[in-house]
């Protein structure tokens, strides 16, 4: 591992500074991803900005109804949260399939949604891939590509977004607060992370040295109806084969609003919007929902090893939609 200078910022001004004038810099949190990488020659930092002990783990309710999760509430804490687990249980249940208890502990909600793809070739120094090192290649376009992306990928990457979170916040409209050098903003989760394109190491839509300070939840009734399907390798602490987040709300069998988001299948927690225009407005039947799932996943394009995740998302969506609307049959 490469020696590194370690400093803990006062506030979040300093945080932010710190880090947008070294480019070689980066935050530390839980650290549960950033380390690791870190032990495998992947990541490089000359200086890393501790930004775990700033006060920005807290989780409240907003006056509107919604919750604020700051970017530093661990894991574990968020999913065991009464109101998420009353209000958003997509959120509570897409938390505990993630990860071991030890590793909900330590991890932070803004490093969950900013972790790197788990693909086996960005991990590997001795292999091509252009998120570690532009221009050198992707080699799991003609290697192995099982878990990687059938949506939205392109000839520079075909890696997936590795966050269960998410997939989830995507689904309930999270809105993401940040500060930058100039000032604080707000980003919505779906616009958070970018499409690979022609430059894959870019993996947000976040200037250099921004910080995520918290996360924002609008109210969501229809969110209480709702559930986080995840296909994996083994039955607990294994990163998704294919995932879906989703909320349904019905009237009189009708499906009144819908919000779907998967995992595991694009470079992005991927929404889902074609599939909710389907089922919006009509009534909910199994085979609607297949049809939902087919309007969405026709943009697929499969790689070698993996063409099995169109019929496994086609799969679980009915399932997920189907046993929520029996619930609240």
């Amino acid at each position: 591992m490469r020696a590194f200078r370690y400093r803990r910022p006062a506030d979040v001004a300093e945080a932010v500074a710190l880090l947008g004038a070294d480019p070689e810099a980066a935050y530390l949190a839980g650290g549960t991803n950033l380390v690791d990488l870190m032990k495998l020659g992947v990541q490089r930092p000359d200086l890393l900005v501790d930004v775990g002990r700033l006060p920005l783990d807290g989780i409240e309710e907003l006056p509107d109804g919604g919750l604020r999760v700051g970017a530093t509430a661990r894991n574990s804490d968020l999913a065991a949260h009464p109101v998420v687990r009353r209000d958003y249980p997509v959120l509570a249940r897409a938390l505990l399939a993630a990860a071991s208890g030890q590793l909900r502990n330590m991890a932070t909600t803004g490093g969950n949604l900013l972790q790197r793809t788990r693909c086996v070739y960005f991990q590997d120094t001795a292999k091509a891939c252009n998120k570690r090192e532009p221009g050198t290649g992707c080699a799991a376009r003609q290697g192995q590509n099982r878990d990687l992306a059938i949506l939205d990928w392109s000839e520079q990457c075909v890696a997936t977004h590795p966050s269960d979170l998410a997939v989830a916040l995507a689904a309930l409209d999270a809105v993401v607060e940040v500060v930058e050098v100039g000032g604080a903003r707000e980003v919505p989760v779906t616009e958070l992370h970018r499409s690979p394109g022609e430059h894959p190491e870019r993996e947000t839509t976040l200037p250099r040295g921004a910080l995520i300070t918290g996360v924002r939840i609008p109210p969501l009734p229809a969110a209480r109806r709702s559930a986080y399907l995840k296909v994996r390798d083994r039955a607990s602490f294994a990163f998704a084969v294919g995932s879906v987040a989703a909320v349904l709300e019905l009237d009189a069998g009708v499906v009144r609003d819908v919000r779907l988001a998967y995992g595991a299948v694009a470079h992005r927690p991927w929404r889902a919007y074609r599939a909710e225009a389907e089922l919006r407005g009509r009534p909910f039947t199994p085979e609607l929902a297949a049809l939902a799932a087919d309007a969405e996943l026709n943009a697929a394009r499969p790689l070698r090893h993996n063409a099995f995740k169109v019929p496994l998302v086609r799969a679980i969506t009915v399932r997920a939609l189907t046993e929520l609307a029996e619930a609240g049959a």
